[in-house]
């Protein structure tokens, strides 16, 4: 049905159609009579052998959603519908903000891939935890990741302090964090990759992480334009700072071997989708193999297919994510790779 559907959709701006989508998507569930059911008999994953757990955590599949897709959390139950192991949301900061101007999502079809320059476009923190402690209050069942970042006026200097507000938030309502430094679309965010700010930051998190003795898994998302110097520093920054692990990896800002137009590709933000698929593998085992497997690595980055998945899993991640394969390729996308994972 989805290929029926997609010319449709791929006629609309991309953002515009992605609100529409989600927000009658959870129509369907709160309102249709039988309309989780309906949706998780359709795209739902019923697989036994698929269970895992990565730090301290146990996932009923390996196949999350990416960050991004739900940036204020209003669409987890729904989404949890079709199939997904674990959802993603944010990247949320401390205050609201509109995030760039529109339009700031492209579609590159020829590529199977998408540019956006969003902005951190969110709610902010207290009403993504908010609305997230209404849902652990209902159910217990669905893993979600609080993806956390920074205002786009707060200096670099006093990045930290954004951090430790949006973790002190979601503390009690989430049940892994990941620190985002490495979207290219806020100015100067990528600076807090290089190792003395980060380092910083991410023992400070840590600290903050283990007051109360109680603590949650906090992982770093870094950029797959780094270089293998920069990586060999992410391995020593996390095995130093003793974090969880690693999302390898965002969007790139590389746009070479591109078949898209030249206006489409000169297009400013991060590339994500098929472009992606084998530098984010690199990375992922780049970082395992440096690492001697030491701390576990979500993968993401083109994963349009379960031998997709299966390339990232191979190389050393313990669980995928999905995003812009799953707005090319359809709901039916995290079936196919659990169907994939379990031959």
């Amino acid at each position: 049905m989805y290929r029926l559907i997609k010319p449709i959709f791929f006629q609309f701006e991309p953002e515009k159609v992605h609100h529409f989508v989600v927000r009658r998507l959870k129509w369907f569930h709160e309102y249709f009579p039988m309309g989780s059911r309906i949706l998780r008999s359709c795209y739902g994953v019923n697989i036994s052998g698929l269970e895992k757990e990565v730090f301290g955590i146990r996932f009923p599949n390996p196949v999350g959603l990416a960050a991004g897709f739900d940036k204020n959390g209003e669409y987890i139950e729904a989404l949890s519908d079709l199939g997904f192991g674990f959802i993603e949301v944010g990247t949320v900061t401390p205050l609201p903000q509109p995030g760039n101007d529109k339009p700031r999502m492209f579609r590159l079809p020829a590529d199977s891939a998408l540019i956006n320059r969003m902005g951190f476009n969110n709610k902010g923190v207290d009403t993504l935890a908010e609305r997230l402690r209404l849902l652990k209050s209902r159910n217990k069942r669905i893993v979600v990741g609080g993806n956390i970042g920074k205002n786009k006026n707060t200096p670099n200097e006093d990045a930290t302090s954004d951090y430790i507000k949006c973790f002190d938030a979601l503390f009690d309502v989430v049940d892994y964090f990941v620190v985002n430094v490495s979207s290219p679309n806020t100015p100067g965010l990528r600076a807090l990759q290089e190792k003395a700010p980060l380092m910083e930051l991410l023992h400070t998190l840590q600290q903050r992480n283990h007051k109360n003795g109680i603590s949650r898994p906090i992982l770093l998302k870094i950029a797959p334009d780094l270089t293998h110097e920069q990586l060999d520093d992410i391995v020593e920054i996390v095995l130093q700072t003793r974090i969880a692990g690693v999302i390898a990896t965002n969007t790139t800002i590389d746009r070479n071997g591109l078949y898209s137009s030249p206006k489409l590709k000169e297009e400013t933000g991060g590339l994500s989708g098929k472009p992606l698929t084998q530098r984010s593998t690199e990375v992922i085992r780049y970082l395992s193999e440096k690492s001697g497997k030491a701390f576990p690595i979500i993968g993401v980055g083109g994963i349009h297919s379960a031998k997709d998945a299966r390339d990232k899993l191979a190389a050393g991640a313990s669980l995928v994510q999905i995003y812009t394969g799953f707005i090319y390729e359809g709901p039916g996308l995290v079936r196919e790779i659990c169907k994939g994972l379990s031959d």
